[in-house]
């Protein structure tokens, strides 16, 4: 299911140019749907997550939905509380004891009927896609499903519960994540104004007001850059990374970790690595900058994991942040409703991801658009 993923995902332009096109199109609209709170304070959480939603829906059905789609927001309120359910404390409670928790009333009973109900959502969308099938082009990841299962044995993997599975981890892994890092990226900018001072006069320097950014800016704009490598350091959106297990009798270091053992790999542990950051609970954008003020890469970064098994889609990922950030900062400046002291960046949940706390922020037009 990762190779058919990551195929087809590099089929319909991740990493190429249609895509980058599309995410171009896709900034464009929390743009305007910003503009319409004329510099009032207001909540950017759903707006955010629309954006990256957006794209994923693209990819998979080949279509968009507008902001104000009554099924769209219905999906991103079944999204938006999965994660935040996901974090809280009792998830991991359940997840240690799932044989007893299972009969205690609680908000886990709440996420297995928002994924049935996610589940639901994809099963009526590959309905949709029953009768306009065409072998010869394939539109979306679900027409490509159908046809390598068309092609495969009725015993393969190419499911029916397999493509709902795979769909909703695509949703879970291309949206949450990257919303809430644009979520996250806002709340610091607010916490920072020197710093996004300073990313503003590089866009405006380098880009100007005349064009959409692109992703061949990002070789010219290092400070900004750094500025997102540092928010995707800082945040640390999923501190335990995913389990894994490893496929054969394993050294590390004076240890035998059996074949089939479960580990978590912490990417805390390199993200907020003391020798390789200084002061890594202060939000530096100087942790990815040399002397000359071009972009320094660590072999420590890896908010998206590492090795054979790391995240599917972190170029779409980063594609989104670089794109999304700069053409917000390029239409706006950002001004926080309360005393800059008062803004706390702390995590309001910590569990299998971060979740900020929410906050206000007036969206002003640039004086010089």
């Amino acid at each position: 299911m990762r190779y058919f993923s990551l195929m087809t995902l590099k089929n319909f332009g991740m990493g190429k140019r249609s895509i980058e096109e599309r995410v171009q199109e896709e900034a464009k609209c929390p743009v305007e749907a910003l503009k319409t709170t004329n510099g009032m304070p207001c909540d950017p959480t759903f707006i955010l997550g629309c954006a990256p939603c957006n794209v994923i829906c693209s990819i998979i059905f080949q279509k968009r939905f507008e902001y104000h789609d009554q099924k769209f927001l219905h999906l991103m309120e079944i999204l938006d509380e999965k994660v935040k359910i996901l974090s809280s404390p009792w998830a991991q409670i359940y997840n240690l004891f799932p044989a007893l928790v299972q009969y205690f009333p609680g908000h886990h009973h709440k996420l297995f009927k928002n994924c049935q109900v996610l589940h639901n959502f994809i099963l009526g969308k590959v309905k949709e896609h029953q009768e306009s099938l065409d072998p010869n082009n394939p539109k979306d990841l679900i027409d490509s499903f159908k046809w390598s299962r068309k092609r495969k044995k009725p015993q393969s993997e190419f499911t029916m519960e397999k493509l709902a599975y795979t769909v909703s981890d695509i949703f879970g892994a291309g949206i949450a994540t990257t919303s809430t890092t644009l979520r996250y990226g806002l709340l610091l900018f607010l916490k920072h104004p020197e710093i996004t001072d300073k990313i503003r006069e590089e866009i405006d320097r380098v880009i100007g007001q005349n064009r959409s950014p692109c992703l061949k800016d990002r070789n010219s704009v290092p400070y900004t850059d750094a500025v997102i490598h540092e928010i995707e350091r800082y945040t640390d959106l999923v501190p335990a990374n995913l389990t894994h297990s490893v496929a054969q009798d394993t050294k590390f270091r004076q240890y035998l970790i059996p074949k089939g053992t479960t580990i978590i790999p912490l990417l805390t542990s390199v993200l907020y690595d003391k020798k390789e950051f200084p002061n890594p609970g202060q939000f530096d954008p100087g942790h990815f900058l040399d002397e000359s003020g071009n972009l320094e890469k660590s072999d420590y970064f890896m908010p998206f994991s590492t090795g054979k098994w790391l995240c599917a889609g972190e170029g779409l990922a980063q594609m989104e942040l670089f794109l999304f950030f700069t053409t917000i900062l390029q239409n706006f400046t950002l001004k926080s409703p309360i005393d800059l002291k008062d803004i706390d960046t702390t995590p309001a949940a910590s569990g299998f991801g971060k979740i900020s706390l929410s906050f206000k922020l007036c969206f002003l037009p640039s004086q010089n658009m």
